[in-house]
């Protein structure tokens, strides 16, 4: 779909396309509550918990007052819509402000001052300096001579470096005071979210231009939230209005993430309701023969001789309202809520805060953090994430001269000075290219320094390097660059740029110099990208000896290539460029085309070498983590061995004899295929050997690979720990984000560029570096950081403790829920199993809104082990990774304790006060004091760290219990009315509660003595030790063992294992197969002496 912008036109697109108004609300006043309670109620839950409250209103089978659902259910209803609300009306202010902006406009002939939101397609917009652009404008006019203005794109991508925008070519001359009588249409296509990318055309009607085609390129628009900077004006047409700019394109809600822990408690409520069912289907069963049998007989039971045709649901349906509290209704909320502290803590986290920067770290997805605890793969970018990205030119290789080797700073090597003072043309000619084949934009500064603004940190660091040899880039004013070079000035005018992309892995300037009028073509690039277009002849061997050469010491290579053009190849070139450039269909692939057609027959200058140094803490942040068994893979589009210097510098690979690289490569089907099937070969074989085994894939192999041989290279990537990735692109990363997740991973991406966001997005848990590439990655993430070496702590400290206080959570939970239900059911088999509820509503309602709730949620500030143990021990992450602390064993302990407390609250309630002629209510509160007590004991022992406001919220909480229980029961109308008072005063209702509390706690504290006592586990010993306070204690690092594979496996073939199944198999255990043991014993390696940590817990890939 194309779209026809009439310039100046003040009715024609109106009715056509929507105004500037901003709109990011979710809601309006008038479907607010239809809309949100739409959206609760298409959960499955919220369906099945509105189903019980209506079921509730139907007075024959309701056993407790329906107050006691519609309670809590309208209570958490009404706190996630007033949270919507809220966050609603904070979107609303924010799109008021931005609507209600004043900018200047022309109408009918005038400029005029109008709201942002008044904007409308085809207005003639006027910007000044340091203002915002309200739409995405095509620029027709700036207060530059030559048509040429500075924006500032932070607000759009993050980038603070400023870019260059410029006027069409057929808007170049028009007098200022005509600007705003401009007539004519701009093709553009419809609106899109591409920030990069604008295919476009423009036709200016007589007496500006005789209707001649002139193409739109992103370089001729400013769009959405950019400023306006160093130009005192600049206007332009606006194109796209409101929600259809490119900015209001690209919001959105992304798609909400599932962690490994939100499934498993979806799979144990999905148990619980199956429990349910049967357990109502078999009371009512019971319910309905007792009543047919024994009931009439008794005389004070009344049942009507004949009763409705639905008689037989009756009993059913009460018990199903009775047993409708399995499942908390709660739980929803509480761990919405908790998650949220979770985001909070990551935010408030002083020690993740980058001192260089001041960027703190953020959470912007608040419901995944405890899926950092289970992080099975890292998948990291190199450049910016790794590294600084802070580059500096170190060597270089000009004419097969090698600068720069033995000082290790080319800028420093006498050599080079004294061949850029004899002027020599080689090196002239090298560092001409390096001075303007780029984007740089100069800026004199007012102290009379030349600052450069790069959008690249490579070009900024060639230009630097081009300038301390005394080839300065000192001015660019419109096309002409202005270069000054041992005192004498030398002007260039660019003709036409050929810009970089990922596929062509190269950029190229065409541009005439202004003393000659010589033509050149100057090139830079990757080496596979330039070497391949040497002009035939000429000797490429240096050049190839110094690329291997440099990226062996790590360093980042381009190549500089030039050549000079005749007029006449010139000129037929850039009618073709011109053309491909006015297409709206394929235009990057047919201007690709195009320069592939000039950029040949190069002439190969040199090499440059630039070093981008590593960040702090990234070699021991990848040691710890890989001592938690995170395996890691570097998705890199640099060399190979650049990648693999880097890898060894930063401890990803071993060197050997320890490690061992096996490389996969090859550029047709059989060579990818034999080497894949050597690799496949050696990896089986090594598999059981305490060596690091690690490979190498270039992004050409790795495109066969995945196309034609997947399930081998699955196989190898569940048999290998460490992988780099060379040369790969955007969509390839997100391919192997894809690849490991199919194989039930739980994969974390980090990067910090633009070339990232896709990984990122494709993967578990994203994690964006706030870094000099811009904000695009960091936007994108889930979680935002400074450094790479914070994603230690974000992974062993909060992603750990997040998990552990969710699994607690969620299990007790349902624990509260279970006991007070197997009370009820307990209480139907002296109640002739009609479905009569032991306790009334209030308390009923009371005991899931408040006498539950708040102690479990001050368990977000538990804390098993402190930060310092839990970072000098990593492999303890291990038990989150295998799901120790959630899955159906530890859920059917908790439904045990349940159960066993149930049993012993109502056998003690009923024997010491049922036969003693008390009141209902008696016996309903002793056991209902019974739970909440035993609740309190049980919160306080699977609670580490007792803090102060953990002390009040759980006695706090029992001391409220009383209070609220007095205040009712001084209530005629309560149903409650001196029951509290009357217990009280009971010597017997104290003995009861201390028999309860003492039948219950006593065998859970007698196991957990025992278990404690004689077989602890790793994290139970290091609690002791710092109980103890005495030192901690070290081990040596524990890998995974791998996934095993058959080993008569045919030829690139695969063998699917066995479901994955890591929740009933113990992470403890003493088997002999674990890949590598625990470090030597020592005085203090108290580990040696217990089970072993068992690693073999089958991951096992799904079926592809």
């Amino acid at each position: 779909m194309k779209r026809y912008v009439c310039i100046n036109d003040d009715e024609s697109s109106h009715d056509l396309y929507c105004d500037n108004r901003i709109s990011n609300r979710k809601y309006t006043l008038l479907n607010f509550l239809p809309k949100n309670l739409w959206e609760q109620f298409s959960r499955f839950m919220n369906q099945y918990f509105l189903l019980i409250a209506c079921l509730q209103l139907w007075p024959l089978i309701t056993p407790v007052n329906p107050a006691s659902t519609w309670g809590p259910l309208i209570f958490i209803f009404a706190v996630s819509a007033t949270k919507e609300a809220w966050d609603d009306y904070n979107r609303y202010l924010s799109d008021k402000k931005a609507n209600e902006k004043e900018v200047w406009v022309v109408r009918q002939g005038i400029r005029k001052l109008v709201q942002a939101q008044d904007v409308h397609v085809g207005n003639i917009v006027w910007i000044r300096e340091n203002d915002e652009v309200p739409c995405d404008l095509v620029l027709i006019g700036t207060s530059d001579p030559q048509g040429v203005c500075y924006i500032e794109t932070a607000a759009l991508d993050g980038e603070t470096d400023l870019k260059t925008r410029v006027i069409p070519s057929a808007c170049v001359g028009i007098d200022y005071e005509l600007l705003h009588k401009i007539k004519g249409v701009i093709e553009c296509p419809s609106a899109d979210k591409d920030i990069r990318r604008f295919d476009g055309n423009v036709r200016l009607f007589p007496p500006f231009l005789d209707n001649d085609v002139c193409p739109l390129t992103i370089k001729n628009t400013i769009l959405q939230s950019c400023y306006l900077r160093n130009t005192e004006w600049a206007c332009g047409v606006a194109v796209y209005t409101g929600n259809e700019t490119k900015l209001g394109m690209s919001r959105g809600i992304p798609e909400p993430k599932l962690t490994a822990m939100d499934a498993m408690i979806d799979k144990l409520t999905g148990a619980i309701f199956v429990f349910q069912i049967v357990v109502v289907i078999v009371l009512g069963i019971a319910g309905n023969v007792w009543k047919d049998t024994e009931a009439r007989k008794q005389w004070y039971v009344e049942y009507p001789k004949e009763g409705p045709w639905f008689e037989l649901l009756v009993i059913p349906l009460r018990f199903e309202l009775l047993c409708s509290i399995m499942i908390p209704i709660s739980i929803k909320v509480s761990l919405d809520l908790v998650k949220s502290l979770y985001a909070k803590f990551i935010d408030w986290d002083n020690q993740m805060i980058d001192q260089e920067s001041g960027t703190p770290a953020h959470a912007t997805n608040t419901a995944i953090s405890e899926d950092l605890g289970q992080v099975e793969y890292i998948l990291t970018d190199k450049t910016g994430t790794l590294t600084e990205n802070k580059m500096i030119f170190r060597r270089c290789c000009i004419n097969g001269v090698f600068y720069g080797n033995e000082s290790g700073d080319a800028l420093k090597d006498v050599e080079l000075l004294d061949a850029v003072s004899s002027g020599s043309p080689d090196v002239i000619r090298f560092l001409t290219v390096m001075a303007i084949c780029n984007t740089v934009i100069p800026i004199r500064s007012k102290s009379g320094d030349i600052l450069y603004k790069a959008q690249s940190q490579d070009e900024d660091a060639l230009v630097r390097a081009a300038a301390r040899l005394h080839m300065i880039f000192v001015n660019k004013n419109a096309n002409i660059l202005e270069i000054k070079f041992n005192a004498s000035t030398i002007q260039y005018e660019v003709l036409e740029t050929l810009e970089f992309t990922s596929d062509r892995k190269r950029m190229s300037v065409v541009v005439k110099d202004c003393q000659n009028g010589k033509i050149f073509l100057l090139t830079k690039g990757a080496d596979e990208s330039i070497l391949p277009h040497a002009c035939a002849g000429q000797q490429t061997r240096a050049v190839i000896e110094a690329v291997e050469h440099y990226a062996q010491l790590g360093l980042r290579t381009l190549c500089l290539a030039w050549r000079e053009l005749r007029e006449d190849e010139y000129r037929e070139w850039s009618l073709l460029f011109k053309e491909a450039s006015s297409t709206l269909v394929d235009r990057e692939w047919r201007i690709a085309d195009v320069c592939q057609r000039l950029e040949h027959d190069l002439e190969i200058l040199g090499v440059t070498a630039i070093e981008d140094r590593l960040q702090d803490g990234v070699p021991e942040t990848i040691e710890t983590l890989r001592k938690a068994g995170i395996n890691f893979w570097m998705l890199t589009g640099d060399k190979q061995n650049t990648a693999i210097q880097i890898a060894l510098s930063c401890n990803f690979i071993s060197p050997e004899p320890k490690g061992q690289l096996l490389s996969i490569d090859g550029k047709t089907k059989d060579e990818v295929r034999t080497s894949l099937e050597r690799v496949l070969l050696t990896m089986r074989i090594t598999v059981s050997e305490p060596k690091d085994v690690a490979f190498v894939v270039d992004g050409w192999a790795l495109e066969i690979a995945l196309t034609y041989y997947r399930k081998a290279f699955t196989e190898l990537a569940i048999l290998s720990r460490t992988a780099i990735c060379c040369r790969v692109t955007p969509s390839q990363k997100a391919q192997l984000v894809e690849l490991l997740r199919s194989c039930d991973y739980r994969i974390l991406a980090i990067g910090d560029g633009g070339n990232d966001v896709r990984m990122i997005q494709q993967a578990d848990i994203g994690v964006g570096i706030s870094g000099r590439e811009g904000l695009q990655a960091a936007r994108a993430a889930d979680y935002s950081i400074g450094k790479f070496r914070f994603l230690k702590r974000l992974i062993l400290v909060h992603g750990r403790y997040s998990y552990n206080r969710t699994a607690f959570l969620s299990q007790y939970s349902f624990y509260k829920s279970l006991l007070i239900c197997f009370i009820q059911i307990f209480f139907s088999f002296i109640s002739g199993v009609s479905g009569t509820s032991l306790f009334n509503s209030v308390s009923l309602m009371a005991y899931n809104v408040f006498y539950t709730s708040i102690p479990v949620l001050v368990s977000v500030l538990d804390k098993d082990l402190s930060e310092e143990t839990v970072m000098q021990h990593p492999q303890i992450l291990f038990y989150c990774q295998a799901g120790r602390l959630l899955n159906p064993s530890t859920f059917a302990g908790w439904f045990g304790r349940s159960l066993f407390h149930a049993i012993v609250v109502f056998v003690i309630s009923i024997h010491a006060y049922a036969y003693e002629k008390s009141e209902m209510e008696e016996v309903s509160m002793v056991a209902l004091s019974g739970c909440i007590w035993l609740q309190a004991f049980v919160v306080t022992l699977e609670t580490n760290s007792i803090t102060i406001l953990q002390y009040i919220a759980i006695w706090g909480n029992l001391v409220a219990f009383y209070v609220i229980n007095w205040i009712f029961s001084a209530l005629p109308s309560s149903g409650m009315y001196t029951i509290m008072f009357r217990l009280c005063r009971q010597p017997s209702y104290w003995t009861t509660v201390f028999l309860i509390v003492g039948a219950g706690m006593g065998p859970i504290l007698a196991l957990k003595y025992f278990r404690y006592t004689y077989r602890p586990s790793k994290i139970n010993i290091l609690q002791q030790a710092e109980r103890m306070g005495g030192p901690i204690l070290s081990i040596g690092s524990i890998e995974p063992q791998a996934r095993s594979l058959e080993k008569d496996v045919s030829p690139l073939s695969i063998t699917q294992p066995k479901n994955r199944n890591p929740v009933f198999e113990p992470l403890l255990s003493d088997s002999p197969n674990t890949r590598r043991s625990f470090g030597s014993g020592t005085p203090f390696d108290f580990f040696q002496s217990q089970s072993r940590l068992s690693l073999s817990y089958t991951r096992n890939c799904k079926n592809n």
